[in-house]
């Protein structure tokens, strides 16, 4: 039997995972500086977690949840967003809320089952952060900064930020509403799935994607004309802070956002080459979130970026290429292979504290090749070096790959090393 990666999903390999691995490094050092510090959740979480969070009504949560039973016939589902796994560390972990506001970060994979398109898996990774304890503007500024920032130090200078406030739960119910109304007098127009949003979550009909039912939504009230006073208010201080921050923004009164819990300020932030669906990522409040699960009353703000989509956007040029071996260790006769393990070790600078350890790339054959084989096998490496054993009499000859010439010898492990790594400027150090 063949087995084939399952629908939806890929296999990230080597010469790609690179990107990855850089997205993921400027990633933290960008969390690093705003204050933001890591937690890592499980992949699955109790099923009643994103009903209560996501929303029962919504999509997510009625056709995309990844659901089993274990063996105590519990209900648990594959986590399809990473804000309410996070939430609930945070009630059940005390020294997550000894610092208010708390400032927290995942990375990791999410899964739906959803079409698969361009950027778009069912199992997939997202970078998301989440200040829990903070109800002012600034928060909100400082969550579309750090996202902003994050998409700079990957090279996307120019993006789009979408901006709109929800309300709260008291001026939200009169706009759904309202909405409802009108969407009634035009229930006609409407696709299937959005006839049925009319009496399980009229706000939802404003994220629809059925071109269909675009020039209905195109008619619809504004949200923001159904602001309370408190609300309104938030949403012109959140612009202006982020005008004080020199961060442009485009108000669209459509966004809603795919998860139920959002409250005030919503935000979609987009970049170019992705096409139609341009979003890279998205996010907002959630000031009700904690209490709904049993929490004290704590507001909150977040934001989620899809890897794959950033990736994406960034292009194929924006990391560093993959790394070759900085060294290959050719063993001249079968008897010598451990002894190129065990020059190899050495060069690699093993036996060195990791804090301090200058090392080396280093790759040894262990399929049994002949000296002629491994050398072609070094070649296609990439490797700058070649270093062979058994030790001579004078010491260990070098040969440079690239240029295709001997370089002399080098009488023991330290006079080699140290030979090599004062090459700079033709080896790299590891990073």
């Amino acid at each position: 039997m063949k087995f084939q990666v399952p629908r939806g999903t890929r296999d990230i390999l080597p010469g790609e995972i690179e990107r990855w691995h850089w997205l993921e490094e400027r990633t933290r050092a960008a969390m690093a500086l705003y204050g933001y510090r890591e937690v890592r959740t499980p992949l699955f979480e109790a099923t009643e977690l994103f009903v209560r969070s996501v929303g029962e009504s919504t999509d997510i949560v009625r056709k995309e949840l990844y659901t089993f039973q274990d063996r105590k016939g519990r209900s648990l589902t594959l986590r399809p967003e990473g804000t309410a796994p996070l939430v609930r560390a945070y009630l059940e972990n005390p020294a997550l809320r000894a610092e208010s506001p708390a400032r927290l970060y995942y990375m990791g994979p999410m899964f739906r089952y959803e079409r698969p398109q361009a950027g778009r898996y069912r199992q997939f990774w997202q970078i998301g952060a989440e200040l829990l304890g903070s109800a002012r503007p600034e928060a909100d500024a400082e969550m579309i900064d750090l996202f902003r920032a994050i998409m700079g130090d990957v090279g996307l200078k120019k993006a789009t930020v979408l901006l709109n406030s929800l309300g709260d739960s008291v001026c939200r119910p009169r706009y759904r509403e309202a909405i409802r109304q009108y969407f009634k007098k035009h229930a006609d127009r409407l696709c299937g799935d959005c006839k049925e949003r009319l009496d399980t979550n009229p706000l939802r009909i404003l994220d629809c994607k059925v071109p269909s039912c675009a020039p209905v939504i195109a008619g619809a009230p504004s949200v923001l004309d159904s602001l309370c006073a408190e609300c309104a208010e938030h949403f012109e201080a959140v612009k202006r802070a982020l005008t004080g921050l020199g961060i442009p923004y485009e108000v669209e009164p459509r966004l809603v956002r795919g998860l139920d819990y959002y409250t005030r300020t919503v935000f979609e932030i987009h970049a170019a080459g992705l096409g139609a669906q341009n979003a890279v990522g998205g996010g907002g409040r959630y000031d009700q979130l904690v209490k709904d699960f049993g929490g004290p009353d704590t507001p909150a703000i977040g934001f989620s970026i899809g890897m794959e989509r950033l990736l994406l956007a960034a292009g194929e040029g924006a990391a560093p290429p993959s790394q070759s071996p900085d060294v290959c260790v050719i063993a001249l006769e079968p008897g010598a292979q451990v002894e190129a393990q065990a020059l190899a070790r050495s060069l690699r600078g093993q036996l060195e504290e990791p804090e301090t350890r200058k090392g080396l790339r280093v790759v040894v054959d262990v399929t049994g090749r002949s000296a002629n084989s491994q050398m072609k096998w070094a070649s296609k490496t990439g490797a700058r070096w070649a270093v062979f054993v058994p030790k001579g009499a004078d010491g260990y000859a070098v040969r440079n790959m690239a240029a295709g010439r001997d370089e002399g010898t080098q009488r023991t492990v330290e006079d080699l090393r140290r030979w090599l790594l004062g090459r700079q400027d033709l080896v790299e150090s590891p990073r």
